[in-house]
């Protein structure tokens, strides 16, 4: 049903995914060894700045950020090779987690995956602006004005109750960000456009 090159292009959602349903299913434990845990963290357990982006405060805030990385993916997929989309989501995760660390000292925890969709949304909407395509100037400028939305006044209306629990609205800045830098870096591919 999927040959070799498709399962090599949507390696990034599949595997994030894939995961994050895995992850979902060991349970709390897991989700506890795996969290972004300041204290945990400046103890030496580094993993956590990564696999704290796989694990959530419960089912509906999984497939909530699993149905964000679905619509994420058809719109931009072939924004960047299968290897730039990893490096993207590298950079947006590390976005978060230092982010956290250096911005949010006071934090104590955090998890889920919404900071690395936004640093994937940023990124597949600049390259295709550089590509040419301006229709993703206004995507682009909503999420800048969702951001601006959450820094000045919160998480928006309802998405706490959607995920389950607090929505740490820095974090969807710094992956945005993370993504931005990387989407700027990185080379598009030449036949981007959104679908």
């Amino acid at each position: 049903m999927f040959n070799k090159s498709f399962l090599k292009q949507h390696s990034l959602p599949l595997t994030l995914a894939l995961t994050a349903i895995l992850l979902a299913i060991a349970g709390d434990s897991m989700t506890e060894q795996l969290r972004y845990h300041v204290a945990e963290i400046k103890a030496g357990e580094i993993w956590r700045l990564i696999s704290a982006n796989l694990v959530h405060l419960g089912w509906s805030h999984m497939l909530m950020n699993l149905l964000g990385l679905g619509l994420i993916w058809g719109l931009f997929w072939n924004c960047f090779s299968s290897l730039n989309w990893w490096l993207i989501s590298l950079a947006s995760c590390l976005g978060v987690s230092l982010g956290l660390l250096v911005l949010n000292p006071n934090l104590v925890w955090y998890v889920g995956l919404s900071g690395v969709l936004h640093g994937l949304f940023v990124a597949g909407a600049v390259a295709a602006i550089r590509r040419g395509d301006r229709r993703e100037a206004i995507l682009l400028a909503a999420i800048v004005a969702k951001l601006l939305w959450e820094q000045g006044f919160g998480a928006l209306p309802g998405s706490a109750d959607m995920a389950g629990g607090p929505v740490v609205v820095d974090s969807h800045l710094y992956g945005a960000i993370g993504g931005a830098i990387a989407g700027l870096l990185l080379k598009p591919l030449l036949w981007c456009k959104s679908n």
